[in-house]
């Protein structure tokens, strides 16, 4: 069982605001993809050896937009449900609730720059595979506090077991090393790194 942690939790301000709830993920979100620039993502993502079923990269920015935006929403409703509650279990749990919130945020966004920045496939899964226990103790949890408030962290919950899965296949594929899908450009080129399938 998980305690609230105030001091790793997000401010109830955050919670309470419905624009800030849903924003805010999908801000962050859209920040880190744009940090690790997205042209080179979808470069590295196609040169790698891939598991069947894998999207299309251009899948993956609309994906998480939706996805942010319902686990935003999932947060508002979650407590402002629990914390108007005369029950004190009820509160308690909005706010384990709040902190598990702001662990699997902050494990959703470290996922990027392990896998495409830092090229380290193992840690990517240990990150993916964290996430994935989180947001499923926090739909449990959440789902106690507000029905719909679980159910709309249900999607995100599919698409990291999906996400868990292309992490771990190309990982595997790739031999756990997406650094050696790259080799030097010839000097004068715009980028010096070029790609395996380039």
């Amino acid at each position: 069982m998980t305690s609230y942690i105030p001091s790793i939790t997000l401010p109830s301000q955050v919670f309470a605001q419905p624009a800030a709830s849903i924003l805010l993920p999908i801000a962050l979100g859209t920040g880190i993809g744009f940090t690790i620039r997205p042209v080179d993502t979808q470069r590295t993502y196609l040169a790698l050896k891939q598991p069947p079923y894998r999207p299309p990269p251009y899948v993956f920015g609309p994906a998480w937009t939706v996805l942010y935006g319902l686990m935003g929403y999932s947060a508002y409703r979650a407590w402002t449900t629990g914390m108007a509650s005369f029950n004190p279990e009820t509160r308690e749990l909005t706010k384990q609730g709040a902190t598990l919130y702001t662990i699997q945020l902050a494990l959703n966004l470290l996922w990027m720059p392990l896998f495409f920045g830092l090229k380290r496939p193992i840690e990517a899964t240990v990150d993916i595979v964290a996430l994935t226990g989180v947001t499923g103790y926090l739909t449990y949890i959440w789902g106690q506090v507000d029905v719909v408030a679980g159910w709309a962290l249900v999607p995100y919950m599919g698409w990291l077991s999906f996400a868990t899965y292309l992490t771990v296949g190309v990982g595997y594929l790739n031999d756990w090393n997406l650094a050696d899908k790259e080799r030097e450009r010839p000097p004068g080129k715009k980028s010096t790194t070029k790609y395996v399938d380039e």
